[in-house]
């Protein structure tokens, strides 16, 4: 009997996470399609990153774009630039990439894999080495999510990050996800399975501009209730 109430239980759970209410109060429309932030000039896809040759094309501004499409894909751009008021010759610029997958939570998060394809590059006039890319791998949780109405932009995404720090908002630039193809897209090394998430924020948000690492993802199983659904 208690077997059975607590499968019934799981289930129930599960069935509740599935069942996502669209209302102005907080997720005015899906999710899927593509998101930027500020002037939009920041867009996932073809625009910005080419993984075969590990280049990217600068935007006019800077910003983030998220994508993602129901199927659950998901793909990042971002643009970010960090001043150095001691020093203020010595702006660090990062241009990131990655995709993958993402699943919802039970307790409202999303989580995102990467495929271990995305790369990243740093700019920093003053350091020794003034310009390098790097892969980047690395999951990412963002605690919670809010899709708001707005009366003069319309649907607007509001991702907030593991420590509940929001990114800032994004526009619907598209309903249809612009993204490169839903698969790895350059050779690397297969990512290891996914056991923890860094504690530090990702470049979204300036300054400072730090990036996540693969490494230290022992607190989310607690933080997530000790559930995911993959």
């Amino acid at each position: 009997m208690f077997l059975r109430t607590l499968a019934f239980l799981v289930i129930a759970s599960v069935s509740a996470l599935a069942q996502i209410t669209y209302d102005s109060a907080h997720n005015a429309t899906p999710i899927g399609g593509t998101w930027c932030s500020g002037s939009q000039n920041v867009v996932t896809g073809s625009g910005f990153a080419n993984p075969a040759n590990l280049t990217f094309v600068y935007p006019k501004t800077t910003g983030i774009s998220f994508s993602f499409t129901e199927t659950g894909f998901y793909e990042v751009a971002r643009y970010r630039m960090s001043g150095n008021g001691s020093s203020p010759q010595c702006i660090i610029a990062v241009v990131n990439w990655a995709h993958g997958t993402f699943t919802y939570n039970l307790n409202g998060s999303i989580t995102l894999y990467p495929f271990g394809d995305g790369y990243q590059q740093i700019q920093s006039p003053c350091a020794a080495k003034s310009s390098f890319i790097e892969t980047y791998n690395d999951t990412e949780l963002y605690q919670s999510w809010q899709i708001f109405r707005d009366p003069t932009d319309g649907p607007k995404l509001h991702l907030f990050q593991f420590d509940g720090a929001p990114l800032p908002p994004m526009f619907y630039n598209s309903e249809t996800p612009s993204m490169l193809p839903t698969r790895p897209l350059r050779n690397v090394s297969s990512p290891s399975p996914s056991s923890s998430v860094s504690k530090r924020a990702v470049p979204n948000s300036a300054p400072p501009i730090q990036r996540w690492e693969a490494a230290g993802f022992i607190a989310v199983g607690a933080l997530l209730g000790g559930a995911l659904l993959i």
